[in-house]
């Protein structure tokens, strides 16, 4: 009686985990080489990115501090490029005068929406949400501002900014001197931090 028990739970077993088994289909393209097939799967690009050592401890800080501020900023750089590809479609049938009226419709809004927390960036966020501008719009911001609010502004607001120690002409330097800011913007995008 025994052996029929110990049987019959093996032969139920088996038959369930012959059940439980399914069989995945991916179809995938292929292409036929000197008679053999290779199938062809196009992959995600991934961004491999060594790891970083640093020359001393403030070093250390002086990047995770360019961390914080570049992921503070970056969400406001972001929508700042989607908002002006849309307004640029959106002023490209209208007069002068339409064109003027939207603008300040738009500025209205992004100021009651995004006002108080753009003031409460401190200087080296703004700095950095004016090279990211430039990265996510093609154009740095002294030519955005001479095209939205005219030539004798963009010079008032680059004078000004001089002063500060900004530059609205300066151009984003993916390369160069702006390398770790695209670091941490390639990180951000691909969900390392």
């Amino acid at each position: 009686m025994k052996r029929l028990i110990i049987f019959t739970t093996l032969l139920i077993s088996f038959c369930l985990q012959s059940k439980a088994q399914n069989i995945d289909l991916i179809v995938v393209r292929a292409k036929v080489i000197d008679g053999d097939t290779i199938p062809q799967m196009y992959l995600p690009e991934v961004n491999v990115l060594g790891y970083i050592i640093f020359k001393s401890p403030a070093d250390q800080r002086r990047f995770e501090k360019l961390v914080r501020n570049v992921k503070k900023v970056y969400p406001y750089a972001r929508l700042a490029g989607i908002k002006l590809n849309e307004y640029d479609a959106l002023m490209a049938g209208l007069t002068e005068k339409e064109q003027r009226k939207l603008f300040k419709r738009a500025e209205d809004e992004l100021k009651a929406e995004f006002g108080e927390e753009l003031k409460s960036l401190n200087f080296t966020q703004g700095k950095i949400l004016l090279k990211l501008v430039d990265r996510e719009t093609g154009t740095p911001t002294y030519h955005i501002v001479k095209e939205l609010r005219g030539s004798i502004t963009a010079f008032f607001w680059q004078n000004l900014s001089r002063l500060f120690g900004y530059n609205l002409k300066e151009k984003y330097d993916p390369e160069g001197k702006d390398r770790d800011i695209e670091a941490i913007v390639k990180m951000i995008e691909n969900g390392m931090i």
